[in-house]
């Protein structure tokens, strides 16, 4: 790859990009909700979701022990927040008067915080995991095909000793491990062979430098990443965290003039422009691209999720991993890395790993980005010579009034093949920006991209 097409291009790898709007400010109460009541009701108010995650955060400070966490309704559009049953008829007229919809609850987030620690302690087993839910009040805990006979024993009696009503286990099908896998999108060649991983976001690193976030176990597993099978390495991992608090890498642009994409390629040329980094919330909707199955959605059914995967160096090890946010959003190898986002531009987070695929259903845990914008001291928006740099004019934005059920736009779609003789991945007149070349999603079969509204 000769070092004069770099800064003509848009980011490598079309698979996610984000413009320098920063992070959102957190908002007062009762800002930015779209009905508002008359003084002195306690009427719940409907916001959107990254509102409702705003109000839960200052909520969490407000109220202090009696918060027992919090989720969205999105079909009431109401942020329910729990109280612990007893703290005192003043917590819940807060809460209300702030626009939130309260639920009285036993458990408190201390005696939930405990009861993982116990699981962590006690049933730290390869295939599992475990969330805390609010909209139940527990753990719940997950358990894949690998787990039975004595860890299966283990794991429940462990969930029992916790006492009714504090956790609850259920299995899934498939088997938990990190989504990487050899193919197309972001390459890396090991002593193992090729792996396949997907971008997320396009960051500045702390120096300035542009660079970009993906999966922590692909910035272990590779040093040097490349944009085709048999590309030059364009990018160098700087940092990388996986196993422990979070999955996360941050991948720095070997050229330092390389332009950076300010929006998540979601197929057939449409993009969508990312506005910021934002927290998640439970019961919101969220998108999932990655280079593997293309674009899905879902909802996030947990935070500050722990999961367990079977180590892939120690057969009788485990990689444990905190801090994830959890989903029912499907997703299959070689998605890993890939961009987690709102409908209306939030980034939210990298795939991390998952059990189940995008034909039987599964559920998806990702990295939250402002965790690891945090970590590696990197921002959002374009860095070195790509700064200021726009969308590319020939991509249009994602129609946001199309739903994801459009009957023209279905997962099936017989005229999109995974398998696109016209877009390969060692196109040499295809460029890392170039929607129709590597950073190809139109042809995953998931959906096209023209249907950017939850199928749910």
């Amino acid at each position: 790859m000769s070092h004069k097409r770099i800064p003509k291009r848009k980011a490598a790898i079309a698979a996610g990009g984000v413009v320098a709007l920063g992070v959102a400010a957190i908002l007062l109460p009762n800002a930015n909700a779209s009905q508002g009541n008359s003084a002195g009701s306690t009427a719940p108010k409907t916001f959107k979701a990254t509102d409702a995650s705003d109000l839960a955060s200052q909520l969490a400070g407000a109220l202090g022990d009696a918060y027992a966490g919090s989720y969205y309704d999105s079909a009431a559009r109401q942020l329910v927040v729990n109280v612990v049953a007893g703290s005192g008829d003043n917590v819940v007229a807060k809460a209300e008067k702030a626009g939130a919809k309260v639920r009285q609850v036993q458990n408190s987030t201390a005696e939930l915080t405990a009861a993982a620690k116990v699981l962590k302690t006690k049933a730290t087993i390869p295939g599992t995991s475990w969330a805390v839910d609010p909209k139940t009040d527990s753990i719940q805990v997950t358990a894949d095909s690998t787990v039975t006979g004595a860890k299966w024993n283990t794991l429940t009696s462990t969930v029992k000793s916790l006492g009714t009503g504090m956790a609850a286990v259920r299995k899934t099908s498939g088997a938990l491990k990190p989504l990487v896998a050899g193919g197309d999108a972001i390459f890396a060649q090991t002593d193992q062979g090729g792996v396949r991983c997907s971008l997320g976001f396009n960051v500045t690193a702390g120096d300035g430098t542009p660079a970009f976030l993906t999966a922590g176990h692909c910035g272990v597993a590779a040093k040097e990443w490349s944009d085709s099978e048999t590309g030059q390495p364009i990018a160098t991992v700087d940092q990388a965290n996986f196993p422990g608090a979070g999955d996360f890498s941050l991948v720095k642009y070997d050229d330092p003039a390389t332009q950076t994409a300010s929006e998540v390629n979601v197929g057939n040329g449409q993009t969508v422009q990312i506005t910021g980094a934002v927290d998640a919330t439970v019961g919101e909707t969220v998108f999932r691209m990655g280079s593997t199955t293309g674009l899905h959605d879902g909802q996030v059914t947990g935070l500050d999720a722990t999961v367990n995967f079977q180590s892939e160096t120690d057969p009788n090890g485990v990689d444990t991993v905190t801090g994830l946010i959890q989903t029912n959003v499907c997703a299959e190898a070689g998605d890993s890395g890939g961009s987690l986002f709102t409908q209306d531009g939030g980034a939210v987070g990298l795939t991390s790993g998952g059990s189940g695929d995008c034909t039987s259903g599964g559920e998806t845990f990702f990295e939250p980005v402002t965790g690891a914008l945090t970590a590696t001291g990197a921002t959002l928006g374009d860095g070195g010579a790509g700064a200021g740099a726009t969308a590319d004019p020939s991509a249009t934005a994602a129609d946001p009034s199309a739903t994801a059920a459009d009957p023209s736009a279905t997962a099936a779609d017989p005229s999109a093949t995974a398998a696109d003789p016209t877009a390969t991945a060692a196109d040499p007149s295809a460029t890392a920006g170039d929607q129709s070349g590597t950073g190809d999603q139109s042809g995953t079969g998931a959906d096209d991209g023209s249907a950017l509204t939850s199928s749910r």
